[in-house]
C-alpha cells in the first residue's frame, strides 16, 4: 500500500490538515488538528511553533505505514526565529500581524532586531512554518526552502537577491525547488514543500496559461497562471514555473470574516449560513477586519456595514458578509487579469468556503464567472501530496499529476438577473475610499493605546 500512498499536509492559520492520497488523486483519509492564535496587543498575532508541532506528530502517527513520500505546505509570511539547535526564541509572527505595517519578513527582522535585541543575537535562521517543520521531521543541519516561499526576496532566476536580504542574509535557509527532495522521516522521503498558494495551484488543477484558481480559506487566495507578466499594482507575480508566471494574492479575511461574524452573534457557522439563506437585500459589508492585503495592503483599513436600516436583521446581515468577501475577490480578480494579461473564464474553487452552495453561487454572480467546485476541498493537501510523489519519482511531473488528479465536482453558473451585483461592487470600491480618512484616524488612536513596553 505504501507505494501507492502519499501524504500531502498543509500547515494553515487555523489547523494542520493531512491527507492521504492515491497517485490518480483519490483522498483515502483526511485528519484536521486545530491550533490557537494568539493575540497578545492590538495589531498583533503570534502562533507557538510547538503547536505546529504537535498536530504533525498527531497527523504522522494516524497515517504512519501508509506513506511513500511526505510534502508539506504552510501559510507564508508567516516568520519563525530560531536558534542554532533549531528551537524557537519566541512566538512565530503570523501573516495576519500588523506590527510593522506588514507582512514582509524585512521589516519583521528590523523590528526583532530594533525591539528584541536579545532574541536577534541568538537567531540563527529566520524560517517558514514549513521549513521549520521539515527541519525538525529530517533532522536537518542546514534548514530548506524554495524560492517560490521566498518570493519577496528573490530575483527572477529564483536565487537570493542580495540587495533585498542586507542585514540577515546569514539567517536565510538554502533554496533547493520545492518538489525537490532534502531528506528522509523513518526511510519516507520528504520533500522541501512549498506555500501554500502554488500547493493550491497544483491542487485545484490549475496547470495551463489561462487558468484560474479561488481558495476560499482563512482568507481567500486567487491566482492566474499566463505566460506573460504585466506591472500591476498590489499583485505578486513569481518568477516562472514550467514557462508560466503565478499572478496571485491574498486578502486579509475571508474565512476569517465569516467566524467572526458567527462569533460575534453568538452562532455557529452553520447557523449563520442557513440565515444568510434567506437573506434579501441588505447592507454593504467591508470585510478590512485586520486590514486588507492584496490588492490594497493597507493595514490600517477595517471593516464596516454600511446601509443598515431597522428593517434588518439576522438573515441581510449574514448574507452580506458572503456578499463582502465576494466583492473583495472580484477586486483582487480584476488585478490579477491586468497583471496576466489574460481573463479567467472559470474559477477552479476549492478551501473551506467553497463547501457552501450559496457562497459558491454569491461569487459566481459577483465574479459573473463559473465557480468550478474540485472534489477535493483540501486542495493545498493534495498539491503537496503531489509534489511529494514527485519528489520520490513516483509520477512523471507535478503538473502531469495535477492533470490527472484533479475532478470538477460542481460548476456555479452566474444568474441572468446578477447585475445588480455590478452597482453594489462599484459602491463598495467607493465606500473603501471614502472611509479612508476615517482609518487613519482609527488607526492613530489605536497606536496611542498600545503600551511600549
Amino acid at each position: 500500500m505504501a507505494a501507492e500512498l502519499v501524504l500531502g499536509i498543509d500547515l494553515g492559520t487555523t489547523a494542520l490538515k493531512a491527507g492521504l492520497f492515491g497517485l490518480d488523486g483519490t483522498l483515502v483519509a483526511l485528519a484536521q488538528f486545530e491550533y490557537p492564535i494568539n493575540r497578545p496587543r492590538p495589531d498583533h498575532a503570534e502562533q507557538d511553533p510547538a503547536a505546529w508541532l504537535a498536530a504533525l506528530d498527531k497527523a504522522l502517527s494516524t497515517f504512519a505505514g501508509d506513506v511513500a513520500a511526505i510534502g508539506i505546505c504552510s501559510q507564508v509570511n508567516t516568520h519563525v526565529f530560531v536558534d542554532a539547535g533549531g528551537r524557537p526564541l519566541r512566538p512565530a509572527i503570523l501573516w495576519q500581524d500588523q506590527r510593522c505595517g506588514g507582512s514582509s519578513l524585512p521589516g519583521r527582522a528590523e523590528w526583532v532586531r530594533s525591539e528584541e535585541p536579545t532574541v536577534w543575537e541568538a537567531t540563527r535562521w529566520i524560517l517558514s512554518p514549513k521549513d521549520f517543520v521539515t527541519s525538525r521531521l529530517c533532522a536537518l543541519h542546514e534548514p530548506v526552502t524554495d524560492a517560490l516561499t521566498s518570493f519577496e526576496l528573490v530575483d527572477d532566476s529564483g536565487a537570493y537577491d542580495p540587495k533585498l536580504i542586507a542585514g540577515f542574509e546569514d539567517r536565510l535557509p538554502r533554496i533547493e525547488r520545492f518538489d525537490a527532495a532534502i531528506g528522509a522521516w523513518n526511510g519516507v522521503p520528504v520533500v522541501a514543500g512549498t506555500m501554500d498558494a502554488w500547493a493550491n495551484v497544483y491542487g485545484s488543477g490549475v496547470v495551463e496559461h489561462g487558468d484560474a484558481m479561488e481558495v476560499a480559506g482563512t482568507s481567500e487566495i486567487l491566482g492566474v497562471l499566463s505566460r506573460e507578466r504585466h506591472p500591476a499594482e498590489g499583485i505578486v507575480t513569481f518568477i516562472p514555473v514550467d514557462g508560466l508566471h503565478l499572478h496571485a494574492g491574498p486578502t486579509q479575511a475571508g474565512g476569517a470574516a465569516l467566524a467572526w461574524f458567527a462569533s460575534v452573534v453568538g452562532l455557529s457557522i452553520a447557523d449563520v449560513l442557513a440565515a444568510a439563506q434567506t437573506g434579501g437585500s441588505g447592507p454593504i459589508f467591508l470585510p478590512h477586519l485586520l486590514g486588507e492585503r492584496a490588492p490594497l495592503w493597507d493595514a490600517d483599513a477595517r471593516g464596516a456595514f454600511v446601509g443598515l436600516s431597522s428593517d434588518h436583521s439576522l438573515p441581510e446581515l449574514s448574507r452580506a458578509v458572503l456578499e463582502g468577501v465576494a466583492y473583495s475577490a472580484r477586486h483582487l480578480l480584476e488585478e490579477l487579469e491586468q497583471a496576466a494579461g489574460v481573463e479567467a473564464e472559470t474559477l477552479n474553487a476549492s478551501g473551506g468556503g467553497a463547501q457552501s452552495d450559496l457562497w459558491c453561487q454569491i461569487k459566481a454572480d459577483v465574479l459573473a464567472r463559473p465557480i468550478a467546485r474540485v472534489a477535493v476541498r483540501h486542495s493545498g493537501c493534495l498539491g503537496a501530496a503531489l509534489m511529494a510523489a514527485a519528489g520520490a519519482g513516483l509520477v512523471p511531473s507535478v503538473r502531469e499529476a495535477a492533470l490527472e488528479a484533479v475532478r470538477i465536482e460542481r460548476v456555479f453558473e452566474p444568474r441572468a438577473d446578477r447585475a445588480s451585483y455590478d452597482e453594489l461592487y462599484g459602491a463598495y470600491r467607493e465606500l473603501y475610499r471614502a472611509l479612508q480618512p476615517t482609518h487613519a484616524i482609527l488607526a492613530g488612536l489605536r497606536r496611542q493605546a498600545v503600551p511600549t513596553s
